[in-house]
């Protein structure tokens, strides 16, 4: 089932996200469910607050250049460590549609969290990959990604977001 996925300005998307446990309700439902609303918004990543639940899970789907995919769930994460030199990606985001900036994030990261099927993991990602993890692990720390801008940044698109997203007096 395709979910409505909420957009900039919902409060929601600014909550830090709980913990869950095993006993958490459809859980590889509220998954399938995810993976079939990021396709459908042609994203590679998906967090459960941009469906409007604030817990700490998120799913990231991704084809690299060698054409292997990454596919994961990433339930209860935690990044240990956020090491190494500065990257400079362009990033947008399913929940800030038509904005794409260029921001600034460590290549690696080492994160510890469990499957979907509750198998406990801890992991090095770097480059791109570590790059759409701490994006989408922003999302459960109520953070998003322009978040990252510097203050020149922010008041430039201020107004566009604003307009976009049909918003009074909005704090980034």
């Amino acid at each position: 089932m395709i979910l409505p996925i909420l957009i900039y300005g919902n409060p929601i998307l600014r909550k830090k996200c709980i913990d869950i446990d095993k006993s958490y309700q459809n859980i590889n439902l509220l998954i399938k469910n995810m993976y079939d609303t990021m396709y459908k918004a042609k994203g590679i990543g998906l967090s459960a607050p941009q469906i409007g639940l604030s817990i700490r899970l998120f799913i990231i789907e991704y084809n690299n250049f060698y054409k292997k995919k990454f596919k994961k769930v990433f339930i209860n994460p935690k990044i240990i460590k956020n090491y190494g030199y500065d990257l400079i990606s362009k990033e947008g985001c399913l929940s800030l549609p038509k904005i794409i900036e260029n921001i600034k994030r460590k290549n690696n990261l080492i994160i510890e969290y469990y499957d979907e099927n509750w198998k406990k993991y801890r992991q090095h990602f770097n480059g791109l990959l570590s790059i759409i993890i701490q994006h989408e692990y922003d999302h459960i720390d109520g953070k998003l990604f322009i978040d990252h801008m510097n203050d020149l940044k922010k008041f430039l698109i201020k107004n566009k977001l604003k307009i976009m997203f049909n918003l009074k007096k909005k704090k980034f």
